[in-house]
């Protein structure tokens, strides 16, 4: 813990010491010495304990008892040893009365979470990674890859933690590493058209969870509507409704394919009249997702164009997720919705390099928008994080600049990545299509959606149970049909398709 230049705050292994009244304060012109403090009253706050450093173990919290500056060193170590300490005299008191300081029975009778926090505190993915770790399973629900990100960008890490650069594993800029948001901003303004300015319009997040954190803080209030088109990655909900708002969905419906082909992600659709319908006076934002997590969807131009105008006819927000950005398959082309007439001034763009370089473990997003808007991200941030990991984010920059200089390429590694992906799409959507499942074959992203109506007999009914019919499949497969890898899971799937054919 540093002393700052004006406030002190007593460590945490001194707080429970009922010495003060109130934390002594380090005033400008006040001494200091060694592990004592003096406030402009002449006294000198002098911690005590056995330990070279402020933080102490609990069996050997120090003691702060005040003794007049003037008083020497000897003296006041005579001072110390003259008898018992204030705080065991206090509770040799409470203990003759009944009573004890740190072992007290008295509970709260009213309710500790904040009312914010009402509804929400279930998450999917804690239940399920539980049961993937229980079992041996293939986790195919959490958007992570089983391979390592590339070479070039491991190397870059390998060295800013063992290079000569000590700086590296410290503090760097607060709202991004200058080296990150610099290439950030030269990247995404060739992609939008725009002219970035790499300290006011990007902002580096722990992930691209904190990015969508801090928008929904930061720019939603209480009684705003914020449209969420369903289906949608999970947080959105819980995240607007903790910022105060009501989530307003509006659902992608589906349409027929044609004949003798499986249904595409691209057959989702939004119906013009509906979304229209969802937008009010109290609309405050909508939130994009392309390409979509779960369904894979990538929203063509056209349909972005139809978001774009009812945000401008509204003058509502655009939160645009785009973390899967690289991740688009057959030829398919991702949109930016920012780069759409009227929408950089109202939409903030999320990105992530979990995703982009297979490095989730890293948490390192980023968002991309008008400074109008990132201002008050900024707000959030400071006061929440402030800070993210220096060598991530130098290993981060270095992985762009090489990206930037073969962007487009053949030999680029986001060109490769959705190459390898698409192989083992096509892979998957087989085994389910082979195993009597029908799969919604996805545009991009690393998930897909698969219809498993035909299965409803195997699995048995949970009597007085609401839980949805897909998530007790999820779980029977979980617990009943182990698979460690993908070939397993496939040659399980087949297994399981004999044994409902008969004999």
């Amino acid at each position: 813990m540093a002393f700052g230049p004006v406030r002190f705050s007593p460590p945490e292994c001194c707080s429970s010491a009922p010495t003060f009244p109130q934390p002594p304060r380090l005033l400008p012109g006040s001494q200091r010495s060694g592990r004592s403090l003096s406030d402009a009253q002449g006294w000198r706050h002098v911690c005590q304990g056995t330990g070279a450093g402020l933080l102490q173990p609990k069996a050997d919290r120090p003691r702060w008892v005040s003794v007049p500056v003037g008083v020497s060193s000897r003296s006041r170590g005579m001072l110390r040893r003259a008898g018992p300490s204030l705080r065991h005299v206090l509770l040799e008191r409470a203990n003759s009365a009944g009573h004890s300081l740190r072992f007290s029975k008295a509970k709260m009778s009213r309710p500790v979470q904040a009312r914010r926090l009402e509804g929400v505190d279930k998450n999917i993915w804690v239940e399920f990674v539980k049961l993937a770790t229980t079992h041996a399973t293939v986790n195919l629900g959490q958007g992570f890859p089983d391979f390592p990100p590339p070479d070039f960008l491991r190397e870059a890490f390998v060295r800013a933690v063992s290079g000569e650069n000590h700086m590296l594993h410290q503090y760097t800029r607060a709202f991004g590493h200058p080296p990150l948001v610099k290439i950030l901003a030269q990247f995404f303004g060739k992609l939008l058209g725009q002219e970035l300015d790499p300290l006011t319009n990007v902002m580096v997040t722990v992930g691209a969870y904190q990015a969508l954190f801090c928008c929904f803080q930061a720019l939603v209030d209480e009684g705003d509507e914020v449209i969420i088109i369903e289906p949608f990655f999970d947080c959105y909900e819980p995240m607007v409704k903790m910022a105060g708002g009501t989530p307003m969905f509006i659902p992608l419906r589906p349409k027929a394919p044609k004949a003798g082909q499986l249904m595409s992600s691209a057959d989702w659709q939004l119906d013009p009249a509906e979304l229209a319908s969802k937008f009010s006076k109290r609309t405050k934002a909508v939130v994009l997702n392309s390409p979509n997590n779960p369904l894979g969807k990538v929203f063509s131009r056209g349909e972005l164009e139809l978001i774009a105008d009812l945000c401008v006819k509204h003058d509502a927000l655009c939160i645009s997720d785009e973390v899967y950005e690289w991740l688009v398959y057959d030829g398919k082309e991702h949109v930016r919705i920012a780069s759409l007439p009227g929408m950089w001034d109202r939409t903030v763009s999320i990105g992530s390099a979990g995703k982009t370089f297979s490095a989730t473990g890293w948490k390192v997003g980023w968002t991309v928008g008008p400074t109008r808007l990132l201002q008050h991200l900024r707000t959030v941030h400071q006061n929440s994080v402030y800070h993210c990991a220096t060598a991530a984010q130098e290993a981060v920059a270095q992985g762009f600049q090489r990206e930037l200089e073969r962007l487009g390429q053949a030999d680029s590694y986001f060109a490769h990545l959705a190459r390898e992906l698409q192989g083992k799409r096509d892979r998957l959507v087989q085994s389910l299509d082979a195993a009597g499942m029908k799969p919604i074959v996805p545009e991009g992203t690393y998930f897909l959606v698969a219809d498993i109506s035909a299965f409803a007999s195997d699995v048995p009914n949970t009597t007085g149970s609401d839980e949805p019919y897909d998530s007790r499949f999820a779980k029977w497969m979980v617990k009943n049909k182990e698979d460690a890898t993908l070939k397993a899971a496939n040659d399980i799937l087949q297994k399981w398709k004999r044994e409902k054919a008969g004999p």
